[in-house]
Parts: structure tokens; C-alpha cells; sequence
């Protein structure tokens, strides 16, 4: 007989942890289940399915839902759906020119946001104020009674696996910065804070909330002042030894061009960064940091724009010789340059790329519009929840501390 999907651990106390997180993380894909399907999806029976969606009920994690239409002849079947007033966590989407901060509730919903534009080069500290207070604005005006679970941050950079370390930022001349430290250090807070690559984040939520759910090999490009990528493959993320897989902004596209923010020369987001992208529409400097609404502005391409959606496909055609994905999700100032130049990408794609790899392959814009990133970030805060709600429900913080209410 197979064995029970929902049923792994090495003793009964981390089997049910096991489950309660697994059930949980199903519901908070899905939104709303019913019991029926959590029973067909875990292998479990529907008793302990019951026992496990009555444990997290009381946890204030889920709900009861109407009942669900059955899949055949029969009663219907009780629903579960996340609570609207349960623990949340505060998302961070640091880019090069400005920071946005959401609270994000179970199920990916995203509650208060707040954003600043961030001026450069700025120093990791003052970033970190700046990030601190968005965080506390948002934490003052969400529900008193819900828990704050942690902090999840996304830091367009080389972020070192292990322990959350900004090893290099080039966009933002950071080289060993511990900013998930100062951003705790400067709320006097001790929650648990996850700091990520944004392309890596945003491939993980696209995969798991947006236009790749169900897909198995993905890559999500980032492009903003920088271009990086988030790579799943085999449903499995692909992140190096310590975490720095992805960095395909840093290919050489071309050896006679450009220097890049990195040190080396010609590589690709020198030429489709938001640096060349504003040269071509001849964009003053102040006006870089609404690059994206402008671009989300316009109804037709201008010409000055289309040799960079053909060194986009080009580019692309490296990452899609090299990973073979299903799918290419197209986030940042992509998403809005492929609705206006997809035949001239397209072109640029099928100029360099293999032809059978480039047939098993899709473009997207992202699932989740603007918010990849952001809800990635969530993503990364969520995890204790689903490997141990009631252990990550008692490290919470519940009320908004004096010192963050201010």
C-alpha cells in the first residue's frame, strides 16, 4: 500500500506538525478548499483531516467555508478558507529607486501598503530607516488582534543563503551588508526576518500564486535597474551553493560594449536596464524612478525603444538555451516593454536560440502583475508557518508595540 502523502516525520509530534503545515500550505494556495480535496490531495483519512482543520481553526488560521459542490453524487463537502483577520507578515520590495512595504495575510492576500522613493547611492543604514519606517506605518494601521508573523525582504542582489547576508549589490554599491539586522535594529523588534533575491522571490511566487502554478520549469526575469533571474527547475529552486544562481544580467552580451555597475564589460543589462531604457526615450534623471509608469503609460512602442526589445529576445535566448524552461515570466519594466515590443523580443529570440528549446517555450507577463516580488517576499516570511503553525503562532507578535504604533 502507498504511503500517506500527509504522513512523514520521525515521530507522531512532527508528523501532525508536519500535516497541520502541509494542510495549511494548500488552503493558502488555493484560498479556499474543501475538505473533500484536502482529504484526496494529503492520503489522509477524513477524520484526521477534520482533527487537523479543527486544530488550526482554534489556532485563528482558518475557517469554516460554505460547502463545496461535490464531485459526484453525494453530500457536499465542508470548505476551509484562510481567515481575513489571521496572522499576517510584512513583505519588502527593495528596488534601486524606491522600497514598497505591504502587510500580506495568509492566502497572498495584501492588506496596507506604503512606498518611498529611495535616493542613490545611499547608505545601507539609511535605507534601512527608511524601510523601518514604512514598517511601522503599515504595522500601525493593521488589525490590532492579528499576529505578526516576521519580515520578508527582497533585495535586488546577491543575497547569501545561509544567513540572509547582502554579499553584493551592485545597483546599490552594497558589498556585506547584514540589512535584515538593520532594519530589525532600527524597529527594536525581534521577529523572524528572511532576506532574498527579488528575481529568486518573484519566481517562487509566480510559481506558486501566479502565471506558473502548476509549472514545473520556470524562469521569472526580473528588469529593473538590473536584470537578474529566478529559476525553478523540476519544481525545485534553483539557487547554487550559497545562493547566488541567477544572475543572468551579468552574461557577456556583448565584449565591445559598455562598463557595468559590476566591473566587467558589455554585459546584458547594460543594455536593457533601466539605464539604456531611459537613454532611448531621452528621460531626464529625476525622472528615472517612474520609468515603469511611464512605460506602463504608453499605447504604442517608440521606435527609440525597439532595438532594446530585440537585445532583449537575444538575451533571453542564452537563458533559454541554458534552462529549457516551460515558461519565461517576464516581471519589472519587461512586463510592460513585451506588451509593447513582443514581436521585435520574439525576433530577437528566434535570432539566437535553439530551435527546439525555444518551441517548448512560453513568454508571459506575471500572474501577479506588479507584485511578484512583493509577494515573494511574503513567501520567504511565511515558511516557519507552514513547517510549524503553532510554534511559529507562539514567536509572533501580537498588537502593534508602542515603539511601532508611532
Amino acid at each position: 500500500m502507498a504511503r500517506p502523502r500527509g504522513g512523514t516525520g520521525t515521530n507522531q509530534g512532527a508528523v501532525r506538525r508536519h500535516n497541520l503545515g502541509t494542510l495549511l500550505r494548500h488552503v493558502h494556495d488555493a484560498g479556499e478548499m474543501s475538505r473533500a480535496d484536502l482529504t484526496y490531495r494529503m492520503g489522509l483519512n477524513r477524520s484526521t483531516i477534520a482533527g487537523l482543520v479543527s486544530e488550526l481553526e482554534s489556532l485563528g488560521l482558518l475557517e469554516h467555508a460554505s460547502p463545496a459542490a461535490p464531485r459526484g453524487a453525494g453530500r457536499p463537502s465542508a470548505g476551509v478558507r484562510i481567515r481575513d483577520d489571521g496572522p499576517y507578515v510584512v513583505a519588502v520590495d527593495l528596488g534601486v529607486d524606491q522600497v514598497v512595504v505591504a502587510a500580506v495575510g495568509l492566502g497572498g492576500r495584501i492588506g496596507v501598503r506604503a512606498a518611498t522613493a529611495l535616493t542613490q547611492p545611499s547608505e545601507a543604514w539609511h535605507v534601512g530607516a527608511s524601510v523601518a519606517g514604512l514598517v511601522r506605518r503599515v504595522v500601525a494601521t493593521s488589525p490590532a488582534a492579528a499576529p505578526l508573523l516576521g519580515i520578508g525582504v527582497a533585495v535586488p542582489g546577491l543575497v547569501r543563503r545561509s544567513d540572509g547576508l547582502v554579499r553584493h549589490a551592485p545597483n546599490l554599491g552594497w558589498r556585506d551588508v547584514s540589512f535584515g539586522s538593520i532594519v530589525l535594529a532600527a524597529l527594536d523588534l525581534d521577529v523572524p526576518i528572511a532576506v532574498g533575491n527579488d528575481a529568486d522571490l518573484g519566481a517562487w511566487a509566480e510559481h506558486r500564486l501566479g502565471a506558473a502554478v502548476d509549472v514545473a520549469d520556470v524562469v521569472y526575469l526580473s528588469g529593473n535597474v538590473g536584470v537578474g533571474a529566478g529559476v525553478i527547475l523540476g519544481g525545485r529552486r534553483l539557487e547554487g551553493v550559497a545562493g547566488y544562481a541567477g544572475e543572468v544580467g551579468h552574461l557577456c552580451h556583448d565584449p565591445a560594449g559598455t562598463t557595468c555597475h559590476c566591473g566587467s564589460r558589455g554585459c546584458w543589462e547594460t543594455v536593457v536596464g533601466a539605464p539604456a531604457i531611459a537613454e532611448a526615450l531621452c528621460c531626464p534623471a529625476e525622472q528615472v524612478p517612474r520609468l515603469g509608469v511611464m512605460l506602463d503609460e504608453l499605447s504604442t512602442a517608440p521606435r527609440e525603444l525597439r532595438p532594446i526589445g530585440v537585445e532583449l529576445g537575444r538575451g533571453l535566448a542564452s537563458v533559454v538555451n541554458v534552462f529549457n524552461p516551460s515558461i519565461v515570466v517576464l516581471g519589472g519594466y519587461f512586463r510592460p516593454l513585451f506588451r509593447l515590443l513582443g514581436p521585435e523580443v520574439t525576433a530577437g529570440l528566434a535570432e539566437r536560440s535553439l530551435r527546439p528549446a525555444r518551441d517548448a517555450v512560453r513568454l508571459a507577463a506575471p500572474g501577479l502583475g506588479t507584485d511578484s516580488v512583493l509577494l515573494g517576499a511574503a513567501e520567504a516570511a511565511m515558511g516557519p508557518v507552514f513547517d510549524d503553525p503553532v510554534a511559529s503562532l507562539a514567536t509572533a507578535v501580537t498588537g502593534a508595540p508602542d515603539h511601532l504604533a508611532g
